[in-house]
């Protein structure tokens, strides 16, 4: 039997990074995550444990609060372009950067105090290789929506097993997971945020959903009409069970009124939403 070594990459995942801009009396704060994987001369690695052509993952981790203090804490696409170009172009051992970056927002309080924001995180992940190539991928996790009406389903496949009664008149509920690819260098990536994720609000209470499945898809659909720079754009939503309560037997009736909130199991609904002249996306969603 003769085997080889496959894809792989190495790096330092989770490093905490927090950035305060102080100007003047008013401060800002950058709260971030930061996972940052290489890959490129790393046969000998593994084959004999040569360590030569390896950048320690403690470095990466170094590099990203240095570049903090150099270059501050921006939009987290920026920054995130900043690495993984510094890690391919200074050492010819890496031919690929995968940067991925969290950040959790802060209100602000006062000129230095802030309360954290307990809302969504936003997200993106950069990739830039030895040929110059780049490609960005924004998005959010956790953004918990509801509707309490304007949600129906029915006329779903029956089988011996369905218990499942329909409804024209459900809680429609979800912790919404989005990532959208840029064409290019977005010239601001904190409009082009802002943009896309009121267009996914919008779409997700302007839309009489029949099915969770229609509602992904008017998501992306609104998404990609309001944000000419983005080009495709996938979805991850786990539907937040609201199951009416039963309150029959203490002499009382619930219309649509008293619900147990379920947190398993769960339905998720996954899809992705393009445009059909997208360009190809390469390694942008690995």
């Amino acid at each position: 039997m003769s085997v080889k070594l496959g894809p792989n990459r190495y790096g330092k995942a989770e490093t905490r990074l927090v950035h305060v801009a102080r100007e003047g009396p008013v401060h800002r704060v950058k709260d971030v995550n930061v996972s940052t994987s290489l890959s490129g001369d790393t046969e000998a690695v593994h084959l004999t444990g040569d360590n030569a052509a390896v950048l320690p993952t403690d470095t990466q981790k170094n590099t990203a609060y240095a570049f903090a203090r150099k270059h501050g804490v921006g939009q987290i696409e920026e920054f995130a372009l900043l690495l993984a170009r510094h890690f391919v172009t200074s050492h010819p051992s890496i031919h690929h950067a995968r940067v991925e970056i969290e950040e959790y927002g802060w209100n602000r309080a006062g000129p230095h105090s802030f309360v954290r924001d307990g809302g969504e995180v936003r997200t993106c992940v950069v990739h830039h290789d030895r040929q110059g190539d780049s490609t960005v991928v924004s998005g959010l996790q956790d953004l918990v929506v509801l509707n309490t009406t304007g949600s129906e389903f029915h006329g779903y496949i029956v089988d011996e097993y369905t218990t499942l009664p329909p409804t024209r008149d459900r809680v429609l509920a979800t912790a919404v997971t989005a990532r959208w690819r840029h064409t290019g260098e977005t010239a601001s990536y904190a409009q082009s945020y802002e943009r896309t994720r009121q267009a996914l609000l919008d779409a997700f209470a302007g839309t009489h959903s029949r099915s969770l499945q229609q509602t992904l898809y008017a998501m992306g659909e609104r998404a990609l009409t309001v944000c000419p720079e983005i080009c495709e754009v996938r979805l991850a939503l786990p539907n937040k069970h609201h199951l009416v309560v039963d309150l029959s037997p203490f002499g009382l009736d619930n219309d649509n009124e008293v619900f147990h909130a379920a947190d398993r199991p769960y339905g998720l609904i996954e899809g992705s939403v393009l445009r059909e002249d997208a360009p190809d996306a390469r390694f942008a969603w690995e």
